[in-house]
């Protein structure tokens, strides 16, 4: 997910909206429900994705509908830690720049075509090589891709990378079958070919995607639901009705909501999450090019006073990107940067602006948080016009331009913490709109990387390279944004995943 508030894709997906897609793959039949296998359907107001297609998806957020249709050769579990998926075991080489991942036997991809080393071969390459692959960058360091055997796949790495099952166990990981691609490669932005849970039976953009369960599935005995639907994001002032009425019966619901959704006798669930809301701060353009007007921002937001308002106090305040209880969580950080107004003030006069500036807010809405910052500036002495851009426009203006000077923003986390500091801070990061990184960083990354996840220093590599990453870079990280999800007494308890929201085990009577 780049961004949540920018969760509409730039993208041509060759359908006007409205306009419908009917699907059918072998194996995806309603026989699942027949044979008693199934569980009623589970209704989700949540997204559509920017694309079904992996490689182009243009929104991290999109993860969570894409891990319905597609599995990959890992998956976390509970706490983010890698654990076996379409791979049933992986070992590294002594140097750490090999992995051989031993796939599970008799594999099949929803179209019916065989889920083996050649096949996850030719998807993890297309990922690698394709010119408008947007997870070529978290593959770098696969230098090659080699199916030793119709069970074993083979990465060889550039350099040592023990990040590399964390990576693989979500977008940049998802194996599509190249039955599929080589034949409609731009079909697949509508109707993807996975190995996941469930399959697509129909879809309209914008409004709907069903699916059915895929009783193919490597873990299909743990996948209980006949059915699955999903929708884009409810209306705030109506997601408690539409509950009620059936419309859906699971549904992300703002915290303004959450005392409303209690009273209509419906369950709610707040998950923690890798979300976190930041504003990205651009220090190629002035006057943000002065370290002391981007250090300044840090101490004139009152981050308390936003998460009230945003979240209703659901959350927690945040100066770095990874949330409490996360591996990479740095808690000597979560005081770096308390509201200060005098310090930010000051930090403007030693930059030579003691009479105040003028900088730009984007934002894809004006009301609530950005004119809440707007105003948390303006008692500084920075003068912050809003302007407000389409949602559908932001990722091209945001992430690829890179042609605002601070754009209120959303990070929704990734499955790896060295990918999150890639995407947050790398040198071509999407959401590091200065292309600037300080070389102690990159060296502190690399160190991550090249550290087993299960070795005891581990931790402390990780929220070492935290601490440095949120006192060298200028993003300036609000609080955090957990799972809101309300739904109907008939359905289960959801899994209580931080990154991706998972759906093993769960039914709906």
């Amino acid at each position: 997910m780049t961004s949540a508030l920018a969760r509409r894709s730039f993208l041509g997906l060759g359908l006007g909206a409205g306009a419908a897609v009917a699907l059918t793959a072998c194996g995806s039949s309603s026989g699942a429900g027949a044979s008693g296998t199934g569980t009623g359907t589970l209704k989700w107001g949540w997204e559509l994705p920017t694309s079904w297609d992996p490689v182009f998806s243009s929104a991290g957020w999109d993860v969570h509908d894409l891990s319905l249709v597609y599995a990959a050769l890992t998956k976390l579990d509970a706490n983010g830690n890698p654990v076996p998926a379409l791979a049933s075991h992986w070992s590294y080489n002594a140097t750490g720049t090999e992995i051989t991942f031993t796939l599970r036997s008799g594999l099949t991809f929803s179209d019916g075509s065989a889920l083996d080393a050649t096949a996850v071969k030719k998807s993890l390459d297309r990922g690698r090589t394709d010119p408008k692959s947007l997870v070529a960058a978290q593959l770098a360091h696969v230098s090659q891709v080699t199916a030793g055997s119709p069970t074993t796949v083979v990465l060889k790495l550039t350099q040592a990378d023990y990040q590399i099952p964390s990576l693989l166990a979500g977008k940049t990981g998802m194996i599509v079958s190249p039955k599929a691609f080589e034949a409609n490669a731009a079909g697949l932005a509508t109707q993807p070919v996975g190995a996941g849970p469930f399959t697509l039976s129909s879809y309209t953009q914008n409004a709907k995607a069903v699916l059915r369960r895929n009783p193919g599935y490597w873990d299909a005995a743990n996948i209980k639901l006949t059915g699955f639907e999903v929708y884009p994001l409810p209306d705030a002032s109506t997601v408690v009705a539409s509950l009620q009425s059936g419309q859906y019966n699971v549904a992300q619901i703002p915290g303004s909501q959450v005392a409303a959704a209690k009273a209509a006798g419906l369950e709610v669930q707040v998950i923690p999450s890798m979300v976190v809301a930041v504003l990205d701060v651009n220090s190629g353009k002035a006057p943000l090019t002065d370290p002391d007007v981007a250090l300044a921002l840090q101490y004139a937001i009152d981050r308390q006073a936003l998460l009230k308002t945003a979240q209703f106090g659901y959350g927690t305040v945040s100066n770095q990107p990874f949330p409490p209880g996360y591996v990479g969580h740095d808690t000597a950080s979560d005081s770096l940067y308390p509201y200060d107004p005098a310090k930010a003030k000051a930090l403007l006069a030693k930059a030579g602006h003691a009479g105040g500036l003028d900088l730009t807010l984007t934002t894809t809405a004006a009301e609530g948080v950005p004119e809440q910052i707007q105003a948390q500036l303006k008692a500084v002495g920075i003068n912050a016009k809003i302007s407000v851009i389409p949602a559908a426009q932001a990722t091209q203006v945001a992430y690829v331009q890179h042609s605002q000077q601070v754009f209120v923003d959303q990070f929704a986390g990734r499955d790896s913490a060295a990918q999150a500091f890639q995407v947050l801070f790398g040198p071509q990061g999407l959401m590091n709109p200065g292309r600037s990184t300080p070389p102690e960083l990159l060296a502190a990354v690399a160190k991550v990387s090249a550290t087993p996840l299960d070795s005891p220093h581990y931790a402390e590599v990780l929220q070492a390279a935290t601490a440095l990453a949120v006192r060298t870079m200028p993003n300036v990280f609000l609080y955090t944004v957990p799972r809101i999800l309300a739904r109907h007494k008939s359905v289960s308890q959801l899994p209580a995943d931080v990154v991706v929201q998972r759906f093993e085990g769960v039914t709906v009577s």
